[in-house]
Parts: structure tokens; C-alpha cells; sequence
């Protein structure tokens, strides 16, 4: 049914949906369990945005190595990254999720280090200073009134790779618009970190980057619950098909379009709608 014969009805069955899957029950079986381990805010970032990369392929592994990577870092991420010498990162060169190794996590480590510790010169013209939080690393490429994250993920792709030693190879497990790519795992971690509300799973620990603004995280699951309700009329899941299918959840929520997310996903993974 097209987006523009819909009524009401679709609307209410999924804002049903949302109030099903957005509860505090949904955190235990999910990657966001691995952030809320955690209170104080760099560690959320922190281990929110290692879950969220780790996530593709079945959730309780994704769970579990995100577990061991956070156990490896002694359970207490953000300490480990600003603080960390030499000879602590030995005990990391023998992991492995999926495509994702050691010479990976050691960048990503050497990335998150220099962020906060205030060592990283963005591609722009001024120095990121000393950071409390990896919002900037984001928010910093957006312009005021942007309507979508596609310049803050696009931006962050050249400011995460662009310390001289980073590893080509690295590149395809952080994705950016310019690829046309849907950027599911990213538009993950910054609903995470954006979206605010009284449910208890997202965080909302982000100010600056408004939840109006986030697009929706898209996968072939998501991708095809949304075909079926006439909100995505592309065969492909890419950036162009997340941007229509965000606009049209808009339709139903102007200020919170990817709360959504929790019915899409939900009526595609638990439902198998």
C-alpha cells in the first residue's frame, strides 16, 4: 500500500510496536546490553560504539565478544583507552569477531585514544580539542539546520582514518554515506546515544545532535517489514532507501522518526513479519 493511500491504522499499529519492543526487557537479549553495563558517559560511548560495529551476524555472539572485548579492557573501557601503555595492548592481538581482528581493534583503540586525549586534527580548519565525549567526533562536520546525520557520518569517516598509520583494510568496517552505504551499525550507536525518553533502553546522553535528525538504521530485516508497509519503495538497502524510509517515518513522527526502529525491527526479527 503506498505511503500516501495510508491512514491512520499503520501509525497506530506500529506506535503499538514500539511501546511492545522499547521496554527494559528488550536490552537484556540485545547489543545495547553491552553500553548499559556501564554509568558514566565515556564508557557508554565507549562500549556502545564497539557493540554497534561488532553488530552484524546472530546477537548472542555479537554479545558475547563484545563481552570479551570489554573484559580485556578490564571493564573499564574509557580508562583503558586514555590510559593504556605499551604493553597493555598485547593481550589484544588475539582477537577475532568475524572479519574484524586485532590490527582493527588496535587502530580503533590508537583512534579513541587520540580523540580524547585530545591529539586528533580534524580534516576542517581547527584543532578538536581535549574531548569529554565522542559526540564531536560526530556533530563537529554538521551545519545548523541539517536535517539528516549524513554530513556528521560522512565527516567522521575522514576524521576516523585520517591518522597516518591507519590500515586500509580497517576502512570497511566503518561505512559512510559517500558509499552509498545504509550506515545500519552507526544510525545504531547514534540512536543509542541520541534519542531520549523515560523507556530505558536508548541513552540520550548526546545534546547536540537532535533525535529529529537521526536516520533510520537499515538492514535487510528492517528493509523488508518496511517494503511490506509501503514505507520503502527501493529493492536496495542503502543510504538513499534509509533517507526515504526516515522521511516517511517522519510523516508519523516529525521529532522522533527512529523510534520506529523498535517496530521495524522487532516485526522482522521477532515476529518474522
Amino acid at each position: 500500500m503506498p505511503i500516501a493511500t495510508q491512514n491512520k491504522s499503520l501509525k497506530e499499529f506500529l506506535d503499538q510496536r514500539v511501546e511492545l519492543y522499547n521496554q527494559p526487557s528488550f536490552i537484556e537479549k540485545d547489543p545495547v546490553s553491552i553500553p548499559h553495563k556501564f554509568s558514566q558517559k565515556q564508557d557508554i560511548e565507549i562500549a556502545g560504539f564497539f557493540a554497534a560495529v561488532f553488530s552484524w551476524g546472530n546477537r548472542t555472539t555479537i554479545i558475547k565478544k563484545s563481552t570479551e572485548l570489554i573484559g580485556l579492557m578490564d571493564a573499564a573501557p574509557f580508562d583503558f583507552i586514555v590510559n593504556h601503555q605499551e604493553k597493555d595492548l598485547a593481550k589484544l592481538t588475539h582477537f577475532v569477531h568475524r572479519t574484524f581482528n586485532s590490527t582493527d581493534l588496535l587502530y580503533f583503540i590508537h583512534f579513541l585514544h587520540h580523540h580524547y586525549t585530545g591529539k586528533m586534527k580534524p580534516v576542517k580548519n581547527s584543532r578538536i580539542e581535549r574531548e569529554t565525549s565522542l559526540e564531536s567526533a560526530f556533530s563537529y562536520w554538521m551545519d545548523k539546520g541539517d536535517s539528516d546525520t549524513g554530513k556528521a557520518l560522512r565527516g567522521f569517516h575522514r576524521y576516523f582514518f585520517s591518522l597516518e598509520d591507519a590500515p586500509r583494510r580497517t576502512q570497511k568496517h566503518i561505512a559512510t554515506p559517500e558509499k552509498n552505504s545504509s550506515c545500519k551499525r552507526l544510525n545504531m550507536f547514534l540512536r543509542w546515544m541520541v534519542r531520549k525518553d523515560k523507556k530505558g533502553v536508548d541513552f540520550g546522553i548526546w545534546q547536540t545532535i537532535k533525535p529529529e535528525q537521526l536516520v533510520c538504521p537499515l538492514d535487510l530485516h528492517v528493509a523488508r517489514v518496511a517494503r511490506r508497509f509501503g514505507l520503502l519503495s527501493r529493492p536496495q538497502a542503502d543510504w538513499t532507501s534509509a533517507i526515504e524510509l526516515t522521511e516517511n517515518l517522519r510523516r508519523m513522527d516529525p521529532k522522533d522518526p527512529v523510534k520506529y526502529d523498535f517496530a521495524l525491527f522487532g516485526l522482522g526479527i521477532e515476529e518474522r513479519y
